[in-house]
């Protein structure tokens, strides 16, 4: 875009704001997909470059499901028409009624002919023209709600780079991030102008408020998203998308289990697979607010990506799916010695005579103490055990993304992870790290492949995962993983350990089934038979969260910011023109508009601070 557009973008905003002028000179384009914003050069609202992974991933699950939408809608039409060819067929063998072929009486009624008994009924005109309009009926274009749009970058590339949306809704409760978001649609022509809208308000009141229902909501918050779950599962329409992310990555991991289970209503536990563990227990949340309302959530793609967690979810409203609910939950039982984990479900089921009865689930699944080293059990949960992919969407996204890769800036990260996605095995919770069963054992470690050949041979399935590199998930029971480490070990001994050891416990009973670990040919998956690369480093330094946008600056973030900037950002606040940036912006919380908590973000005070402590040390010394 030349320089001349930006100008005049510039002026028609001045004019808005009735005389308040600003310096071109103070705004940096930024260019992300088709999409371009203008970025204040005094961080008025926060642009974070690490989450264009996070924005291209929903773009590509956007496409797929506008696509799944209108094979769906076709696909009910086509059955709704089949269903009205059969009424006029059953009248044409009675051509001596007074039903004419139209399938209309004289009177006008719909008339029903029963093959069998020779009676008939009518169904009243009111209605039948009910069901011929919803016959008729064409599929409206999607409109999404980006609760949380900051910059609205995310709202932008919506709008510009997905067919088929008519409408896209950013909100924001910041008014510096409202006055920055309308900028950038003016700024990004007039697609733009026609397709998003920014309104400055709570995402929960307006959510719960709109008269209409919105196709697809988009929740990416600072922290937990627990406080607009409850809004969002009313607003979706039904066989709508939900997409929701978490950042708040130390309380969902197990640092503080009670904060967790008081946002989300479950227990987390440590593990390797406390990422895997906190998709679940985000999706166990959006359930059971979506229950509240005769609803449910169907997953379509659940991924852990750099420094949060993103879920994919369509909301459908049904009274009688909403009791499968506890057969989808799980608690999780963690041994405290070694790696053993067992689930337990929630609910269960039997059949009888045509009929399910649905019952609370057969429980203790385990002894209180672990049969395989004697330590005690940690419980967790519950979680979402069901599937946290659907594989169909999976592969349709992957090849969306592959065809339009010039269309992704994100292209080699999100296609790593839909690869190592597709090859995940879709109904095994949570996974296994080789490297810990080594370690609590004290023996060497076999190769991944070698591991993966003795389960494979065993008769099990096994599969890598896409939140580590070094995890893998396996439907064989966890006697046969350390059977299987048994076996390792005497091939590769270890030294003696004292024997109140979980490993010496486990090693001293001999294994069951006898490990063989020759090659199978299953055991590297297709991309890694073709070498694809799957888990790729970050592409710059401090990629990542960063500061948080609005964040109330006092006193005791003098250990963070340092005194000078403290000064400053005090200074600036009482109005005395200090042009320090403390972090203002959208006092909410989304990927692009937020700056995460960590020391990556800080302002360039911190890194004076130190700089200014040495040389007045170096003062004193001389």
């Amino acid at each position: 875009m030349s320089e001349e557009t930006v100008s005049m973008a510039v002026e028609n905003e001045e004019k808005k704001q009735n005389g308040n002028s600003f310096d071109l000179n103070d705004f940096t384009i930024i260019k992300e997909g088709d999409a371009e914003i203008l970025m204040h050069a005094k961080n008025e609202v926060f642009y974070n470059n690490s989450q264009v992974n996070n924005r291209d991933m929903s773009i590509a699950v956007l496409r797929t499901f506008i696509s799944q939408r209108k094979q769906e809608h076709e696909a009910m039409l086509a059955r709704r028409t089949k269903a009205g060819n059969k009424v006029p067929d059953a009248k044409a063998e009675n051509p001596g009624d007074s039903v004419q072929c139209n399938g209309e009486s004289n009177d006008g009624s719909e008339v029903l002919k029963d093959a069998s008994h020779g009676e008939s009924c009518s169904i009243p005109e009111e209605q039948t023209k009910n069901l011929r309009g919803k016959g008729r009926e064409e599929l409206k274009p999607p409109r999404v709600l980006e609760a949380l749009s900051a910059s609205g970058l995310r709202a932008l590339r919506y709008a510009r780079e997905v067919e088929g949306i008519s409408q896209v809704v950013a909100l924001d409760n910041d008014k510096a991030s409202v006055e920055a978001c309308r900028r950038n649609i003016k700024f990004n022509g007039s697609v733009a102008c026609s397709k998003v809208e920014s309104h400055l308000a709570d995402a929960r009141v307006y959510m719960l408020t709109h008269p209409n229902e919105f196709d697809v909501v988009d929740l990416d918050p600072y922290g937990a998203p627990s406080v607009f779950l409850d809004s969002a599962v009313q607003s979706v329409a039904d066989g709508g998308m939900l997409m929701c992310t978490a950042t708040d990555m130390a309380v969902l991991c197990a640092a503080n289990g009670e904060v967790c289970y008081s946002k989300y209503g479950s227990y987390p536990l440590r593990g390797k697979y406390c990422h895997e563990m906190a998709l679940r227990i985000l999706l166990a949340c959006i359930e059971s607010h979506a229950n509240r309302y005769k609803r449910y959530i169907v997953p379509v793609l659940s991924v852990q990506m750099d420094f949060y967690v993103r879920v994919f979810v369509r909301i459908y409203t049904s009274a009688s799916d909403v009791k499968n609910t506890p057969l989808k939950l799980s608690y999780v039982y963690q041994c405290t010695g070694c790696d053993s984990f067992h689930l337990q479900t929630v609910g269960r089921t039997i059949s009888k005579n045509n009929s399910v009865r649905y019952l609370p689930g057969f429980g203790p699944a385990i002894p209180q103490e672990c049969s395989d080293c004697g330590k005690k059990f940690n419980m967790g949960g519950p979680i979402w055990s069901a599937p946290i992919h659907d594989q169909e969407w999976v592969a349709a996204m992957l090849a969306n993304v592959k065809s339009m890769k010039e269309r992704y800036p994100a292209y080699e990260r999100i296609s790593a992870v839909l690869t190592t996605v597709s090859e995940e095995l879709p109904d095994i919770p949570l996974f296994l790290s080789l490297h810990n069963l080594c370690a609590t054992l004290k023996c060497t470690s076999p190769s991944a492949v070698i591991f993966r050949s003795a389960v494979i041979n065993a008769g099990y399935r096994i599969s890598g995962t896409h939140v580590n590199p070094l995890g893998l998930k396996t439907d064989a029971p966890m006697h046969v993983i350390w059977d299987i480490m048994r076996c390792w070990v005497k091939n590769h001994p270890v030294k003696a350990q004292p024997s109140d050891q979980s490993g010496s416990v486990i090693l001293a009973k001999e294994p069951v089934l006898q490990a063989n670990f020759s090659r199978a040919v299953a055991s590297l998956s297709q991309a890694q038979a073709k070498k694809v690369a799957r888990f790729l480093p970050n592409p710059e330094r401090n990629w990542g969260p960063k500061l948080r946008a609005g964040r109330q600056i006092t006193s005791k973030h003098v250990s963070l910011l340092g005194p000078k900037a403290l000064n400053a950002i005090n200074n600036h606040e009482n109005g005395e023109g200090s042009n320090h940036e403390n972090g203002e912006g959208s006092n909410h919380e989304n990927g692009e508009g937020s700056n995460h908590e960590n020391g990556e973000g800080r302002n360039h005070e911190d890194v004076e601070e130190p700089v200014a402590k040495r040389k007045k040390t170096e003062e004193s010394d001389s």
